[in-house]
Parts: C-alpha cells; sequence; structure tokens
C-alpha cells in the first residue's frame, strides 16, 4: 500500500519535487566546488588506501581497497573528471526530474563509494533520502522531465 503511495499519488509526488531538488543541488553545488576548486582525487584516494575502513583489526572492504589501490590511483586522472562530472550529472537529473530513478541510484552507487572508502559525511543521509526516489520510480519525477520522457522511453523500447 505505502508503495503504490509512493509510486502513484500525486501528493507523494509533490514530496519526491522537494527531495529532487534538495538533493540535486546538493549534487551540483559538491561538483561545482570540485569543478572550480582545483579537485584532485589522488590525496583522497591515496589515504583510503593507507587508512581503510577497519572492524576489530580487519579491512571491511578489501575488494574496494585493491580497486582503490589498482585501479582508480594508476588512474586517477580518469577519475579527477568522472567524480565531478558524475555528480553534476546526478545532480541535473534529480532537479530536472529526466530519469529520475536512475540519476539516485547513481547518486546512491557514488554515495556509497565515498562511505566504503571512509568518508561519513552526509553520504547517508543522502542515501537514504534517495532511497526514497528510487522506490517512488517514474512518479518521482511526475512534476519534471520524466513527466515526457519514461512514456517515450517505455514507447520506444516496446516497439522493438
Amino acid at each position: 500500500m505505502i508503495v503504490h503511495f509512493f509510486r502513484h499519488s500525486q501528493y507523494a509526488a509533490m514530496a519526491w519535487l522537494l527531495l529532487r531538488l534538495y538533493l540535486g543541488i546538493t549534487w551540483v553545488h559538491h561538483s561545482y566546488e570540485k569543478l572550480t576548486g582545483g579537485f584532485s582525487a589522488e590525496g583522497f584516494l591515496s589515504g583510503a588506501v593507507a587508512n581503510p575502513v577497519m572492524l576489530k583489526g580487519s579491512v571491511v572492504y578489501p575488494n574496494y581497497v585493491a580497486f582503490l589501490e589498482h585501479m582508480a590511483l594508476p588512474n586517477v586522472a580518469l577519475f579527477n573528471v568522472m567524480i565531478p562530472l558524475g555528480e553534476l550529472l546526478v545532480g541535473l537529473g534529480l532537479i530536472a526530474g529526466v530519469l529520475t530513478p536512475y540519476a539516485a541510484f547513481f547518486g546512491i552507487v557514488m554515495n556509497m563509494s565515498f562511505l566504503m572508502a571512509g568518508t561519513v559525511s552526509t553520504n547517508p543521509w543522502m542515501i537514504a533520502l534517495s532511497f526514497f526516489l528510487l522506490v517512488a520510480g517514474a512518479n518521482a519525477g511526475r512534476y519534471g522531465g520524466d513527466r515526457w520522457v519514461m512514456p517515450w522511453l517505455r514507447h520506444r523500447l516496446n516497439r522493438r
């Protein structure tokens, strides 16, 4: 019943609009800071590898640390572009209400990446709020571009 309300109610869609705008502006703000402030992920990534998340003397996310060490650090120039660009795209998607569930999903993925690297900050809060948009599906973008984009996509996908 609650999922039906989240996915179909006009009233819920208004709440999703406010939530989308809050999260989208937050993502765009973080992206803007990185794009204009000479962002480099190298220090953050090196710190995450040197001081991984530990629990009772064991590394909690050894596969993620290995990914950072062997994939992200050697390709830090690529990640210096991908991180702020990803934040910007998630933020714009949420603000415009276009592909909202996908923007929420990739926002959760980025926040989880930051958490696994050991940065708490606002990440748990943003994950929790984004989860509601993910559950709401297309209704989260009802008062946005998804009103037109999602039916068009469904039509295009059903024609094949």
